[in-house]
């Protein structure tokens, strides 16, 4: 696998290793890395509560679902490189204002809202772009190995980043003389966080195709022969589910190990950076789980494996635990992402792909926007065993929605053969309920 792996990179464009390095940077500073690690602790030192944690997040979830439609559209008249050079800025933009609350001249609870907005939507630019630009840097041969590349680097780049963010806090603190439940030590790793998505629009202006969506692209070979609206919706309500489950543990998970049980912010540091570092073979393992099950079992088999792991952690209120469980989700959502990805770029007509990558973000951004919304006010209801249990429902019922429509199997040739010359198999086989 590992030569595997290597040959790969050695013959990819570069057009797609420099956006492997944007990934890199992006899960180093923003996503699974420093801000994931520190944005929700900040807002406690800012005096806030869960709940206010919820609705920031969740506002920004819903502004990042209701783009994304309209961005898949822009995409295909404006390009995708430029759409994710502006979102790489608008990441910089919006996360570098949130640490400036306290010294706004509106009220922080609106300010940290509205930047936070704007950081979403950057995020909207990159996530919903960036699927259909590795469509056209990549052949199809290497395509499931980049895609999986890529979605190792943001544990990877995050297991880094939390290790830095976790002690950041302590290391300001001291040159400061201030103490950790203060808000000063949280904001200056946040403003370096959104610093180092500079470097990374620069990486991106350094790509030389146009990155203009082409108006016939070449097909997959693997297209169902259904309604393409269908097929997006039913897809992106399972990936709605799924992500409402994925989303309770990514918006609250660090608040439940520091107000229930209480560890220290290097701790939590490093329990989500080991959490996200199993993550990284994991994503390495999807092509290789796609040649014997298929891009679509593969995801349903993850999906259902997140049950468990999401129980696990409702169950036993302890730190050890906690984290077994946070590894397993990660693990799974690391491989059930690239496997996704793939399935919806390929089981769609060429000229629906942004349509697509649009509506499963608006998913994404639906899912985990209500998780928080949600989420928030049950904690303070309930607690945090009753949000994990949610969150375990909503990803067996996206598990049920998936397999009751598309009814992936396992592919009935061997992945020596190519059926479709031209086109890697990739493991896809699917059928269609009638």
């Amino acid at each position: 696998m590992v030569a595997r792996y290597l040959t790969t990179l050695s013959q990819i464009s570069r057009d797609a290793r420099l956006f492997l390095l944007t990934s890199a940077l992006f899960g180093f500073a923003i996503f699974g890395g420093i801000y994931t690690t520190l944005f929700n602790l900040y807002l406690l030192r800012l005096g806030y509560q869960a709940d206010f944690a919820g609705v920031v997040n969740g506002a920004g979830q819903m502004v990042l679902g209701l783009s994304a439609i309209p961005i898949g559209f822009l995409g295909r008249y404006l390009g995708s490189k430029r759409l994710l050079a502006a979102g790489l800025a608008a990441i910089a933009l919006g996360f570098g204002l949130i640490p400036l609350a306290e010294f706004s001249p509106f009220p922080p609870a609106v300010w940290i809202i509205v930047t936070h907005m704007i950081g979403q939507l950057g995020i909207g630019l990159y996530f919903v772009n960036a699927g259909p630009f590795l469509m056209r840097v990549t052949t199809p041969r290497e395509r499931n190995y980049v895609y999986a590349i890529n979605t190792a680097l943001w544990p990877l780049a995050g297991f880094a980043g939390s290790l830095v963010g976790g002690f950041l806090p302590g290391v300001f603190a001291g040159r400061l003389g201030l103490e950790l439940n203060q808000a000063a030590p949280y904001r200056y790793p946040l403003f370096l966080a959104a610093i180092l998505m500079i470097p990374a629009v620069a990486a991106l202006r350094q790509i030389r195709t146009g990155g203009q969506v082409e108006l016939d692209p070449p097909p997959s070979g693997r297209e169902m022969n259904r309604a393409p609206i269908l097929i997006i919706v039913v897809l992106g309500l399972a990936v709605l589910l799924r992500v409402g489950g994925e989303g309770v543990v990514r918006t609250f998970f660090n608040i439940y190990l520091d107000t229930d049980l209480q560890l220290t912010t290097a701790h939590i540091g490093m329990l989500l950076a080991f959490g996200q570092l199993l993550s990284v073979p994991a994503a390495l393992m999807m092509p290789l789980l796609a040649q014997r099950w298929g891009d679509g079992l593969t995801y349903l088999y993850c999906t259902w494996g997140m049950v468990p792991s999401l129980l696990l952690i409702a169950a036993v209120p302890h730190w050890a635990v906690a984290g077994l469980g946070f590894m397993g989700l990660m693990s799974l959502i690391s491989t059930a992402r690239p496997a996704i990805v793939v399935f919806q770029m390929e089981v769609i007509p060429p000229r629906w792909r942004t349509l697509m990558a649009g509506a499963t973000t608006t998913a994404v951004g639906l899912g985990w926007g209500l998780a928080s919304w949600g989420g928030g006010y049950l904690i303070t209801r309930l607690g945090f065993d009753s949000l994990f249990i949610g969150g375990a429902i909503l990803s067996a019922a996206s598990a049920v929605v998936f397999w009751a429509y598309f009814r992936p199997r396992t592919p009935p040739v061997p992945q020596s053969i190519e059926p479709n010359p031209g086109f890697d198999s990739g493991g896809k086989n699917y059928q269609v309920r009638s």
